[in-house]
Parts: C-alpha cells; sequence; structure tokens
C-alpha cells in the first residue's frame, strides 16, 4: 500500500530546496509542547503496555532510554541514526521532548536513488537533511492508539519542520501520509523511550519544502 518515491536527486533537490529558515534553531531549542486532545487516556495506556520493552531490529527498546540510545541499538534504522548524527541532531533528540519519530527503516532509504542519500551527507546539504528528518519529528506523544483515533476524525500532525502529516486507515491499519500525497506503512508501533515514542515506518516521508 505504500508509494515507493521515484524522484531522482535533481527532483527531490528541486522539491525540497536548501533553504529550511527557522527549523534548525527550532529543532535544537525552542520546542515548546503542548497537549492536545488526542493525547488522552489511550496514549498512558498504550505506553504501560510496552514497560517490558520492544524488539527492534533484533535489540530490546526500553523505556528507561531516550530514543537516540534505543535507536543506536537497532539494526534496521541504521541509517536514520547516521543521518541524525549528520545532521547535529542527536542532542536534540536526546533532549525532555516528549517527541513521537517516524523513524524510516534501513530499506525506506534504498528505494530512494543511491545518489540521493550520497547527497543528503554532503556538508553543503546539510539544511536540506535537518529539514526532511525533522518533518519525522512531532512535538508530544503519540501512541499507535492516538494515531488511528487521529484518522478516524481526519485530524492531522504537526511535525518540528512546520508541515503537516496525515495519519490515515487503509484496510483498518494506520497508514503515515506526507505533503507529497505518498502514504507509509508502519511496520513497528509503539516503541517507548524516556523522552517520547517512535514509530519505525516503511518509507521516506517527504515535506514540500
Amino acid at each position: 500500500m505504500e508509494t515507493k518515491h521515484t524522484m531522482t536527486g535533481v527532483a527531490i533537490a528541486l522539491v525540497l530546496g536548501l533553504a529550511i529558515g527557522g527549523v534548525g534553531g527550532y529543532a535544537a531549542g525552542n520546542m515548546n509542547m503542548t497537549d492536545t486532545d488526542t493525547k488522552n487516556d489511550s496514549s498512558a495506556q498504550s505506553m504501560a503496555e510496552n514497560k517490558e520493552g520492544t524488539m527492534v531490529g533484533g535489540a530490546l527498546m526500553v523505556k528507561d532510554k531516550d530514543i537516540v540510545d534505543n535507536a543506536l541499538n537497532a539494526k534496521n534504522v541504521t541509517t536514520t541514526v547516521s543521518l541524525v548524527q549528520k545532521a547535529g541532531l542527536v542532542d536534540t533528540l536526546k533532549s525532555e521532548g516528549p517527541f513521537t519519530v517516524f523513524a524510516p527503516n534501513n530499506d525506506a532509504f534504498s528505494k530512494l536513488p543511491a545518489e540521493t542519500v550520497a547527497s543528503l551527507q554532503k556538508e553543503e546539504n546539510v539544511g536540506t537533511l535537518k529539514n526532511i528528518l525533522t518533518y519525522h519529528v512531532v512535538p508530544g506523544t503519540y501512541t499507535s492508539a492516538a494515531l488511528k483515533v487521529m484518522a478516524q476524525k481526519g485530524e492531522s500532525l504537526t511535525t518540528v519542520q512546520g508541515e503537516m502529516l496525515m495519519p490515515v486507515l487503509d484496510g483498518g491499519k494506520v497508514y503515515i501520509q506526507d505533503a507529497m500525497g505518498n502514504k507509509s506503512a508502519i511496520e513497528t508501533t509503539d516503541v517507548i523511550s524516556s523522552n517520547g515514542v517512535t514509530h519505525v515506518v516503511q518509507s521516506v516521508l517527504m515535506p514540500k519544502s
């Protein structure tokens, strides 16, 4: 059900641009989170159910580690971890939060042209990289139960990057739809960390700008 990205490196550069305005500074230290009606008792219940931890990429993710420290042990999100380090977002994702992170697995990046991934790791494209990565981060805690409720209500998520993500239902399952209209399946839900929750997704989510 997920839509594969077939953009070339040039097309992605045109779509995303190299300027991210104030996103970098916003991500670094100005994220003041507010609660919404959607972050309700279902979130707390789901977090309690995951108190023993969740297996991701052959490693146990535990609630007393932060998002980054948990991800460092997961073999299926090594590309995302590497790019987060390259973009200088480690300290942000190790901060108090809370955050909801939609972490693309390694296969998600293999769907993109190899030259695109290589280009994102160049020093001159750090702005573009931050723009994409912060589009995968939402202030607050949204478990799979909360995402399903949002999908049923037609509600959207505002990312740290500033654009929207849409939880949508397809065949009874929750997918995450990006600004380009592409839907990503969720491989692993509700990976609870000390500063938020991570959902492993099967596609890289793309903002419009």
